[in-house]
């Protein structure tokens, strides 16, 4: 068993379930505004947003495991081709579908979600990364509310 937990994996994931929550109500705002090029260009977005997420993630365990050099190196390097392929998306889809409604929902829901996922999080290094889901009241000894 691997005794350094998934963080990062887990956080990408909880952004990925938050942005399909927002996903129907963006998509449809989208189609209704700006018509079917808005609806493409919102749904390339919000599908950008996750595989960004998850590719950051995924990329960051696998360094966080082979030492702190390569923590740094991924973690800056990672970000700067996963823009760069941002980037080439937008390029190449600026014909194709509404930029306009391709960068804002990309722009907005990376910063929305970011913001939504902070309420969430366990920023401790005791309990890093989600914070844990109880159940019922816990009084401080411990004990569950009776």
């Amino acid at each position: 068993m691997d005794p350094i937990p998934a963080v990062e994996r887990d956080i990408a994931l909880d952004l990925v379930k938050r942005a399909a929550l927002v996903a129907p109500v963006v998509l449809v705002v989208a189609y209704l505004v700006g018509g079917a090029d808005a609806l493409a260009a919102s749904l390339i977005a919000l599908a950008l947003v996750a595989l960004n997420f998850l590719a950051g993630a995924l990329s960051l365990q696998w360094a966080g495991h082979r030492g702190p050099n390569a923590l740094a190196a991924v973690a800056v390097g990672g970000f700067l081709v996963r823009m760069a392929v941002v980037l080439g998306v937008i390029v190449a889809l600026q014909s194709t579908v509404d930029v306009v409604w391709l960068v804002g929902v990309l722009a907005v829901s990376h910063i929305g979600l970011l913001i939504w996922e902070t309420r969430h999080l366990s920023i401790s290094l005791a309990a890093p990364g989600l914070k844990p889901v109880r159940s019922s009241w816990t009084n401080f000894d411990g004990q569950g509310e009776q």
